[in-house]
């Protein structure tokens, strides 16, 4: 199992220009699987598609490994605006 980090776009909602894009993350065994999952979290307000995919592997010098807890997604996000 990896984690895979994925970028979702889709269209606004109807009367604008554009799409709406989303970032996501994903444990899947495949590539083929973390697109399926992804698309499941896709919070816009039409059928997304896949711009992007990635598999975290390491980061920043750090590997990432996934164990399974049962437990429901959770992230903080920082959402303070820094131009």
């Amino acid at each position: 199992m990896d984690l895979y980090v994925v970028y979702l776009g889709g269209h606004l909602a109807p009367g604008r220009l554009g799409e709406d894009h989303e970032v996501v993350l994903v444990a899947a065994e495949s590539v083929a699987d973390a697109r399926k999952a992804a698309k499941t979290k896709w919070g816009g307000t039409d059928r997304a598609h896949i711009d992007a995919v990635a598999r975290v592997g390491v980061v920043d010098g750090y590997r990432v490994t996934l164990t399974e807890t049962g437990e429901p997604d959770s992230m903080e996000t920082d959402d303070t605006y820094v131009p």
